[in-house]
């Protein structure tokens, strides 16, 4: 009797942390639909309510489209799950991670701080581990060649990567401008601006794919940990139901999406006409591709903040509002740590109303 109350128990307590999973995705579209939609806005290609039909639609795409190497690099190469021998600790950490992430998300939103939904929720697992079982649940990990392929793992190549994504991110998109400027360069200034008009909605849509596909994954492995933390699930392996619902969630969520942090993507960092615009989001479309491709779970926000600063600095250093771009980098920079205590906390706190 004893063991079916338990596993009653368990499975409320899962899909409490499969709710609070699917709000996370709905916020992090909701959060990050400035990526996708601000410069197609500021450019005025499409209207508010037409880009992000436009984003969320986009968003939904990778399901169809990729493999889900970021979901199962996230669910296994983040934390020593096997080092609580108790589901319910598991579920509780899960939990933790998803409540600070969530938090994290809704004050940079408020603040008006395009920070990285991703790495908040990197925070989240992170400090909740240290939380239940000391600073060893931390995987490290590594970036090598595992039988002729990419293996990734850990949060050593997460937190390289939160310098090398944003620069990737501004390296590209400058070549790509000066590949661009050098082609279309004897086009009219109307001339080219209703070119470029034109190609940012393939732009913006493949960026948007791309942003779909690295965020939505990283709540699938979230779930996919949960459902075999709690007994529901015999294996890792992710169910179609999740894959589905993280992408539906992050597609609404950017659908709704968040208007005080497109003001900042969108004009605050340089100004964006259509021609940066367009070179802004293939640049970062390219490295997210790419990241998804190898399993990278990089932060979207990150790309596509330094591939804007990078198009404004090619055509003049100046253009850039380097005040701005400090304050975004600083952002991310405490998004980690930030999460991180949010997550600790929420732990203990979960722990103690649970009695673990």
């Amino acid at each position: 009797m004893d063991q079916i109350v338990n596993i009653a128990t368990n499975y409320h307590f899962v899909f409490i942390v499969v709710v609070f999973a699917i709000l996370f995705d709905f916020i992090n579209g909701f959060h990050d639909s400035a990526n996708s939609i601000a410069t197609i806005v500021v450019t005025r290609t499409l209207t508010p309510f037409q880009a992000i039909m436009l984003a969320g639609a986009a968003n939904f795409i990778g399901y169809f489209t990729f493999s889900h190497a970021i979901a199962k690099m996230v669910s296994k190469g983040i934390i020593h799950m096997e080092w609580l021998p108790d589901s319910e600790q598991k579920l509780a950490l899960l939990l933790a991670a998803l409540v600070g992430a969530v938090l994290w998300n809704l004050i940079t939103w408020w603040l008006g701080l395009p920070t990285s939904s991703s790495h908040a929720l990197i925070g989240g697992m992170v400090g909740a581990g240290i939380a239940a079982a000391g600073f060893g649940m931390v995987q490290i990990g590594s970036i090598g060649f595992k039988s002729g392929k990419l293996a990734v793992s850990g949060v050593a190549p997460i937190f390289l990567f939160i310098i090398v994504a944003p620069l990737v991110g501004f390296l590209a998109s400058s070549l790509f401008s000066i590949i661009i400027m050098n082609a279309f360069r004897k086009l009219t200034p109307v001339r080219a601006g209703s070119l470029f008009k034109k190609m940012q909605l393939i732009s913006a849509t493949w960026y948007s794919i791309g942003h779909g596909t690295n965020d939505a994954q990283k709540t699938m492995g979230i779930i996919t940990l949960a459902l075999f933390s709690g007994g529901v699930t015999a294996s890792m392996e992710i169910p179609g139901w999740v894959a589905l619902a993280c992408y539906v969630a992050i597609g609404l969520g950017t659908a709704c999406g968040g208007w005080r942090i497109v003001k900042t993507m969108g004009t605050r960092i340089t100004k964006i006409r259509p021609q940066e615009g367009f070179c802004a989001e293939s640049a970062a479309a390219i490295v997210l591709m790419g990241t998804a491709h190898f399993g990278i779970p990089v932060s979207t926000t990150h790309v596509i903040s330094g591939s804007i600063m990078g198009v404004g600095a090619v055509e003049q250093v100046g253009k850039v509002r380097w005040v701005t771009a400090r304050r975004i980098i600083w952002a991310w920079v405490i998004t980690i740590p930030a999460t991180a205590a949010c997550a600790a906390l929420s732990y203990w706190a979960i722990s103690a109303i649970r009695g673990i």
